[in-house]
């Protein structure tokens, strides 16, 4: 391996380190970068202070408006831990440094870190025990909530953005967790909805939260999405909730439905018998992989007769569920592998899941959101390939709802 090369300056300035300081271990090196550190520092104020006062210190003016008035100590937290400066003042009290604010204690960036830690899922516990191992001071489960609470307004601000007018294709979902309310633990529902935007990508139209995944309150979010603009949806992909068919058509009257295979062939299937499920799915494999929703429909029927008097619920799900399960044989190919399953946004869940792990019991609804937030924009910062065959899906979409996708304002 090819040896490094340093800056000659660089090294002149180790050698008198070395000399100045004569460090015997690594902590002595931190010690003396801190105390250069501090120096530094100082001695950005002192040239901010001359320039505020217009004269260089040491010189004699006459009768000079302003002078230096001695100085103030402050501690500031730095990535090598805890500083203590002097911070030059003027007889006026009109000094406002930029190197290290009036009111500014902490120069290491530490809440941006501090903030990341949170949105990888770390514990309040791992978070205090990595700043005290690494940066050598403590901070409190009280003052991390503080600082990711910083990040209110930025949720408040995405959750309210304008939409656009048009979706080619959401999925609403809804994943689960537990909250302390009122000093007890219970079930929340946060319901999210993830859209396809008419150039291909992917984008999370927003996150909610409410005690339990009901067709009423999936009602009410679908009313903020037309008060944030969206005027058409084409395409909603659904698992099985009770009355989520009816909420979407009440607000959006012209949008097609389409049932996630997935979800129905777990529910459906659910009491099968372990002996008979292999045989049963490859007949509802048929079924669901038909070529054309004529084909479809007989194999349904070959299906029902088969399995109506051993599994009569299993069959009767399928019939009552068929016109929305059915829905992607209309569409070319390319468009019904985008929606027979919700696969996208239980993808976009389990990135959720991956960071919320280890959070058994979140304190209130506001920490859920907080860490969902930011995995969120973790992810979508990730989402940057269009999606695949877009430009054929979207020439099919044209065809198909051309008279939808420029409702009138």
């Amino acid at each position: 391996m090819a040896k490094i090369k340093r800056d000659p300056r660089l090294m002149e300035l180790a050698k008198q380190f070395l000399e100045i300081y004569e460090p015997a271990t690594a902590g002595d090196v931190y010690d003396g970068l801190k105390e250069m550190l501090g120096g530094t520092i100082e001695s950005m104020l002192e040239a901010e202070m001359d320039d505020h006062l217009g004269y260089p210190k040491g010189v004699n003016t006459n009768h000079p408006e302003n002078t230096r008035n001695g100085f103030s100590k402050k501690t500031v937290k730095s990535t090598g831990g805890p500083i203590e400066v002097n911070i030059p003042r003027d007889r006026k009290g009109e000094f406002d440094p930029k190197v290290v604010g009036k009111y500014k204690t902490d120069i290491s960036d530490i809440e941006e870190k501090i903030i990341s830690m949170y949105a990888k899922g770390m514990t309040t516990r791992d978070i205090e025990d990595h700043i005290q191992d690494i940066y050598g001071f403590s901070i409190s489960a009280s003052q991390i909530s503080t600082i990711t609470d910083k990040i209110i307004p930025m949720i408040n601000e995405w959750q309210t953005r304008p939409l656009e007018s048009v979706y080619p294709v959401v999925f609403m979902d809804a994943i689960h967790y537990h909250v302390r309310q009122d000093g007890v633990i219970v079930k929340k529902a946060v319901y999210n909805i993830l859209g396809y935007t008419m150039d291909g990508t992917k984008d999370v139209l927003g996150m909610w939260i409410g005690e339990n995944e009901s067709s009423k309150f999936w009602l009410s979010v679908l009313n903020e999405l037309k008060n944030r603009g969206v005027q058409d949806i084409l395409i909603a992909c659904i698992d099985g909730l009770t009355g989520f068919k009816e909420a979407i058509n009440a607000v959006f009257g012209k949008t097609k439905i389409q049932r996630c295979i997935i979800h129905q062939i777990r529910s459906s299937t659910r009491y099968v018998s372990y002996k008979d499920i292999k045989a049963l799915m490859a007949d509802l494999k048929l079924v669901y992989k038909a070529p054309t929703e004529k084909a479809a429909s007989v194999n349904l029927d070959k299906f029902e007769e088969k399995w109506k008097n051993k599994y009569p619920a299993c069959v009767k799900s399928w019939r009552i569920n068929w016109p929305e399960l059915s829905a992607f044989f209309e569409y070319p190919t390319e468009l019904r592998t985008l929606i027979y399953t919700t696969n996208a946004i239980e993808g976009y869940h389990r990135q959720l899941r991956k960071v919320t792990k280890t959070k058994t019991v979140f304190p209130t609804d506001t920490a859920v959101i907080k860490i969902l937030y930011l995995a969120t924009m973790d992810a979508m910062a990730k989402w940057t390939q269009r999606i695949r065959n877009w430009d054929k899906i979207e020439s099919q979409i044209e065809i198909l709802f051309e008279n939808r996708l420029n409702p009138q304002k």
